[in-house]
């Protein structure tokens, strides 16, 4: 007998990504995280993925409500940005990880 998918359905959870490049570790001086909930609506994830190859502005913009802190709080909040140097290697990690 298959495996229904009552079975896998599940509220999404939070989980760590870790930025590990050597460069990262070099410039900020250790390796860096953050977390996002492991499921995303497929619109959502949709819609991210083919931002960033078709509109990297918006893309961008779309990271106040995927990176979170470890209590689930958004890290860009009240005016707060990331470094530009890290922006980049965060959507990837959040495409990369979503992707999987």
């Amino acid at each position: 007998m298959g495996l229904k998918l009552t079975q896998l359905a599940a509220k999404p959870q939070l989980v760590k990504i870790t930025i590990d490049e050597e460069s990262i570790k070099e410039k900020y001086g250790d390796e860096l995280e953050f977390w996002i909930y492991d499921r995303q609506p497929i619109d959502k994830f949709i819609k991210i993925a083919s931002t960033i190859a078709n509109d990297y502005n918006s893309a961008v913009a779309m990271l106040a409500d995927l990176v979170l802190d470890e209590d689930g709080q958004p890290v860009m909040k009240e005016g707060l940005t990331l470094p530009n140097d890290l922006v980049s290697i965060v959507l990837h990690k959040i495409i990369d990880y979503l992707g999987k």
